[in-house]
């Protein structure tokens, strides 16, 4: 099976998880940027496509290319991961990954959760300062609750809980020999 991954990356955890799971799979390895500049018979030879962003305020970065994209290659296996600075436990994941996709969207896309992490030295500045003031607002808020303190605690500083366990699911959907596929 031919597998193309491509993804979006500021700080290095998506790129870190798309080169894990390209090496897993025996698949391709293409930056957005790159994608971007592909006719469309590059990707008809693919059986299966996997895009990689990361989060920022509950949205996928650059992720409209892929579903503009996705809709072409409905006969293909596609897979969708996002990475975030989250524990994969957090309950607030599953509804993020429920609400990403459209009902449509989820008969032909898998969507999965990655967990990260924060690099504030490789955050563009503007992406730095908006997390500060995040971070600041609910350390200042006043009836935070303690899943708040919790968060703002957490992301006052670097921090990495990526580890390649989190691909397996990936991975196995991507490798799947079946004509089965998003779920």
């Amino acid at each position: 099976m031919k597998t193309l991954i491509i993804y979006t990356s500021q700080t290095g955890f998506t790129k870190r998880y798309a080169e894990w799971i390209a090496e897993k799979t025996g698949g391709d390895l293409l930056e957005l940027k790159d994608a971007q500049k592909k006719s469309d018979d590059y990707f008809k030879d693919f059986d299966a496509i996997c895009y990689g962003g990361w989060l920022m305020a509950a949205n996928v970065v650059k992720v409209k290319w892929f579903f503009e994209k996705a809709n072409n290659w409905k006969n293909k296996r596609l897979a969708l991961f996002c990475v975030g600075g989250s524990p994969n436990d957090n309950p607030d994941i599953d509804t993020f990954l429920q609400n990403t996709l459209t009902k449509e969207q989820h008969k032909y896309i898998k969507i999965f959760y990655c967990q990260g992490g924060f690099n504030y030295e490789k955050m563009k500045t503007p992406s730095r300062l908006a997390m500060k003031m995040f971070v600041s607002t609910l350390r200042n808020k006043k009836d935070a609750t303690e899943k708040e303190k919790v968060m703002a605690e957490k992301m006052a500083s670097s921090y990495d809980i990526s580890d390649v366990k989190y691909i397996e699911p990936i991975v196995a959907y991507l490798l799947e020999k079946d004509n089965e596929k998003a779920v």
